[in-house]
């Protein structure tokens, strides 16, 4: 386990030059004790590479099952984009019935009013090529086409071609709701905030990463600081039995320190079964592969430096969020989708209308090439309406609701507007306190380790009650872990940051995707 790199580097404190050295048989080997302790962890640190939260973040980015449903979500949206697109440009369609044959007995209708029954085979097929062009300013849609039917009266040995060259036609909607304009106004802003949103998946992910790392690593030193509490309480019940047998040492000190020892081993046990269930889900979350035993273990996790301290202006993270959240595009989406709902609401009920207009050339004969001569103008119009004429307020009732859906979005709209920039300059402003409580931990950190060893050294050379050096191991143990979660809030809020305004203040530039 690594240990606070401050604490790795120092030496074994000494002595005031007014105290006198430990003697005896129990407090002269402290001294190397201590040494020997810091030695070990320092060559532990130093010989084990652990996994660090970068490459963590890293590797979690590029294979996880978040990763995969960030990017999916994001190529989501970009084929969405292109299907709205398509919308725009014309389409080239070939349509037919080929064949259609039908046996049968059919009735016919007689002149005289009787019905008879007559026997037919024939086939009947059609083949048309249209060319179609959507009008978004209108609604309408245009049509280029060419159609061609043939039928074969199979009873008769009878064939004829009915043959349309060429035809242009209109349909243009009179008063319905217009999706195609609405689709022009919103579906771009779909687009660019799927791939905004990307971006946030991403600090999402780092941030949850950074989290679950920090579970892990408080577990882990929690383990190696009841390692180490552990080691040092038999290490003094050791120099204890040695003090009773000189009479130096109460029973009642003796007892307490072989129930500290029963207490240590026990926190030594609880910490690493804490510390193996932190990891399983780090490990899922981040995919990492099982260990060759097959556990959920994982590598021993380094210590990282502080989060970087930046001086954060919130009106300028709030810019930044502002021109690059997906948030701000969400907002306007969400106004318009509720505006378009109006207008649906109008379109659909009312006055309602479809012209419908087609020209072009027609002609039919036996033969497919005598179709094409002589051929005829073929002209179509029709206009097609309905007008409602008591619906006791339907149409009102219909309009006045979607109304109200829309004032009630614009107001959620507004709320969220406003918990928006509160979150983000509520963060901003926090990044300096953060770095701050991390150089403090880190410092009480360091007091807390040197007056553990100087307390522990007293109490050898008998000068010190033994609940004095209890209260120093707790001041100790949590020191160490206050300064863990310090470095966790720092990190956490880093990548808060980041996620909320996808701007990175260390290089200055807006986040990119990869």
């Amino acid at each position: 386990m690594f240990l606070h790199p401050i604490l790795v580097s120092r030496k074994p404190a000494s002595h005031s030059s007014g105290s006198p050295s430990p003697r005896g048989e129990g407090a002269g080997g402290w001294g190397a004790t201590l040494g020997l302790c810091l030695i070990s962890f320092t060559a532990a640190a130093q010989q084990a590479p652990g996994l660090t939260l970068p490459a963590l973040i890293q590797q979690t980015l590029a294979g996880s099952a978040p990763a995969v449903q960030a990017r999916a979500a994001r190529e989501g949206g970009y084929w969405a984009y292109r299907a709205y697109q398509a919308g725009y440009r014309p389409q080239l369609a070939l349509q037919g019935v080929v064949p259609s044959f039908n046996r049968a007995i059919i009735p016919v209708v007689q002149p005289d009013g009787t019905t008879a029954f007559q026997s037919v085979r024939y086939n009947n097929s059609l083949l048309a090529l249209n060319l179609t062009q959507n009008i978004g300013l209108t609604g309408g849609q245009v049509v280029v086409g060419s159609q061609v039917q043939r039928f074969d009266d199979f009873i008769r040995t009878e064939k004829r071609y009915n043959n349309q060259p060429f035809t242009l036609g209109l349909t243009q909607p009179l008063g319905y709701f217009n999706g195609l304009k609405w689709g022009r106004r919103i579906e771009p802003l779909r687009y660019q905030e799927s791939q905004r949103q990307y971006l946030e998946d991403r600090e999402a992910i780092a941030q949850r990463v950074t989290e679950l790392y920090f579970d892990v690593l408080l577990q882990q030193v929690n383990a190696a600081v009841a390692g180490q509490n552990a080691q040092a309480t038999a290490e003094q019940l050791r120099v204890g039995r040695e003090k009773y047998a000189l009479g130096r040492l109460s029973q009642s000190d003796l007892l307490q320190l072989e129930l500290n020892l029963l207490n240590a081993q026990q926190a030594q046990t609880q910490a690493r079964l804490d510390a193996e269930t932190a990891a399983v889900s780090l490990r899922t979350y981040c995919a990492l592969p099982a260990d060759e035993a097959g556990t959920a273990a994982v590598p021993p996790l380094a210590v990282p430096a502080p989060a970087p301290a930046l001086a954060v202006v919130p009106a300028e993270a709030l810019a930044q969020a502002r021109q690059h959240r997906a948030a701000v595009l969400a907002f306007q989406r969400r106004e318009l989708q509720a505006a378009r709902d109006v207008a649906q609401a109008r379109g659909t009920t009312g006055f309602l209308a479809t012209l419908t207009a087609n020209l072009g050339y027609v002609n039919q004969a036996p033969y497919l090439l005598d179709s094409y001569l002589a051929l005829q103008n073929q002209q179509q119009v029709a206009l097609s309406f309905s007008l409602p004429l008591v619906d006791w307020g339907r149409r009102r009732a219909t309009v006045r609701t979607a109304e109200l859906l829309r004032d009630q979005t614009q107001a959620a709209v507004r709320q969220d507007e406003r918990s928006f920039e509160q979150t983000v300059l509520t963060q901003a402003s926090q990044i300096p306190a953060l770095a701050g409580q991390a150089r403090l931990a880190a410092r009480a950190d360091t007091l807390a380790q040197r007056r553990y060893a100087i307390t522990r050294a007293t109490y050898e050379a008998g000068r010190l009650s033994l609940t004095d050096l209890t209260l120093a191991s707790a001041a100790k143990d949590l020191a160490r872990r206050s300064y863990i979660l310090a470095l966790r809030a720092g990190w956490v809020a880093h990548y808060s940051l980041r996620g909320l305004t996808l701007f990175d203040f260390e290089t200055q530039q807006p986040l990119a995707a990869e």
